[in-house]
């Protein structure tokens, strides 16, 4: 046997929400406001005025928020700069520092290859070693015969004339000069040839 009724589908709720809605607003006379609290005022007004009001307040404290976040930024970056310099300033000093322990050992084995002591043998093959190693870090050393003196970079421990140079040159290395990088360690100890006319 077959129903006769079928069951009526059931209706979107949606679109039963709006058509609720659309009967309550008909009944509600024109110009009529909400007045929940009986004080004469809108209540639909006020409270759209309070929400403008909430989000005037949400934006500006957002707006600060955002200006401590990029001062915290900035400050971070300049940390970040300050620290890797530090670094880098800590990186050559303890350098400096280890060459500067080392100078004694250079200068004899600069002493020694000067000599022709160094010419073979393991003794040649550890001082080889031991530059190669330093040079890695930067080290260098400086100061030859016939270089220009530089007052920076040379110390004069004697000066005298001489009619073979225009300009005052060194004429012995008593000891080289060593230096890391740009940042000289300790100047080179020299004998200077100075022209004539300035001696």
């Amino acid at each position: 046997m077959t129903d006769q009724n079928p069951t009526p589908e059931p209706e979107d709720p949606l679109a039963a929400a709006e058509r609720i809605l659309k009967d309550a607003a008909s009944d509600i006379p024109e110009g009529t406001f909400l007045d929940e609290d009986a004080d004469g005022r809108d209540d639909l007004r006020t409270d759209e005025a309070g929400a403008d009001d909430a989000l005037d307040a949400a934006e500006r404290k957002a707006a600060e928020h955002l200006a401590d976040l990029q001062r915290l930024q900035a400050e971070y970056v300049n940390y970040r700069k300050r620290v890797d310099r530090d670094r880098e300033l800590i990186t050559s000093n303890a350098t400096a520092k280890a060459v500067e322990a080392l100078i004694p050992v250079l200068d004899d084995i600069a002493a020694a290859r000067e000599h022709g002591d160094l010419a073979d043998g393991p003794f040649a093959s550890i001082a080889d070693k031991l530059e190669t190693a330093l040079g890695r870090l930067g080290w260098s050393s400086f100061g030859a015969v016939g270089e220009v003196f530089d007052p920076v970079h040379h110390e004069a421990l004697l000066s005298q004339p001489s009619t073979d140079v225009t300009e005052p040159t060194i004429l012995t290395v008593a000891q080289p000069g060593h230096r890391i990088g740009d940042r000289v360690v300790r100047p080179a100890r020299v004998i200077v040839a100075q022209p004539e006319d300035q001696a």
